[in-house]
């Protein structure tokens, strides 16, 4: 009897012994650099699997979707997150949980430190308030990532209405109509007349691309457009921008350097050679101002042929 609970007692300690060793193994004490990130950004975090994972959730939103109540668990819980890659430098990826307002100004500060904006949608419908996720992408050394990240994750629950284009104006009275052949020429291309509106279409001729053997074109969907309407003095504009994914970043540079206001960024098609990316973007002010603004953008497309 007691050579039996002997036995029973070492493979006790043998079983606790390896899952002691096990948690070991997983657990992992978090890097000296990483541990400097947590302090500069000022946010909670984890290290495991060599990734440190940090915190964005948005606990200042009171969360709804189709009047049903959501803790920040739920889904809204933003983060970004470091790994070491080659050469010593980390790679960065993350998705930021942004309101309306607050998407196009931590776009433009992402992109002024060094920061890549790779998709912009949304998650749910019926959301209030409405919500859109950010996904975002960049390589450096850690400590100087955390300083460049640090004032865009300052601007999260921090952007007032007015800092955003998207913020609402009031509608002046309609007087006039729009100078379209200035704004053609602006743009360097004419468009077409449908009512009030304005439309400029752009195809991306310096792509070949084609699903099963057809050649997709502008009238395929492959094209860049704006649309104009209001007056010379109070337009507004929207369109759709076609790109390769070597062209995203300048164009948003472009876009909210001339005031333009991003809304989405995504793919239109599956299995496409090369691949394409779509943006959609809004805008109001002068008509002259927003096809400048269309024009810069424009101006990124198709440079490595030119």
């Amino acid at each position: 009897m007691r050579e039996s609970r002997n036995k029973l007692a070492i493979k006790i300690c043998f079983m606790l012994s390896l899952g002691f060793i096990a948690t070991l193994g997983y657990s992992q004490e978090t890097p000296g650099d990483y541990q400097e990130v947590l302090k500069i950004v000022g946010k909670t975090g984890d290290y495991k699997s060599n990734v440190l994972k940090v915190n964005i959730p948005r606990n200042d939103l009171h969360m709804s979707v189709a009047g049903y109540s959501l803790p920040t668990p739920f889904g809204f819980g933003g983060w970004f997150s470091m790994t070491k890659g080659d050469g010593g430098e980390e790679v960065v990826m993350g998705d930021l949980v942004l309101t309306q307002d607050e998407v196009n100004p931590v776009m433009s500060s992402l992109l002024e430190h060094g920061f890549e904006v790779t998709a912009l949608h949304n998650h749910f419908f019926w959301d209030e308030p409405r919500v859109f996720f950010m996904h975002i992408h960049g390589h450096g050394k850690a400590v100087e990532l955390a300083n460049q990240i640090k004032p865009v994750i300052d601007l999260i629950g921090h952007v007032m209405p007015a800092e955003s284009g998207s913020s609402p104006k009031p509608a002046a009275e309609k007087q006039g109509i729009l100078d379209t052949d200035r704004i053609a020429k602006i743009v360097g291309h004419a468009g077409e007349q449908t009512g009030p509106v304005y439309k400029i279409t752009l195809g991306r001729d310096d792509l070949d691309l084609r699903e099963m053997g057809a050649k997709i074109n502008a009238r395929m969907g492959l094209n860049t457009w704006a649309a104009f309407v209001g007056t010379n003095d109070d337009a507004a504009i929207a369109g759709d921008i076609a790109m390769l994914e070597s062209e995203v970043t300048p164009t948003l540079k472009a876009l909210r350097s001339n005031g333009l206001d991003v809304v989405a960024i995504h793919h239109h098609m599956i299995n496409s050679k090369p691949v394409i990316i779509f943006l959609h973007y809004w805008g109001r002010g002068s008509a002259n101002k927003l096809a400048t603004g269309f024009k810069a953008a424009v101006d990124e497309l198709g440079k490595r042929n030119k």
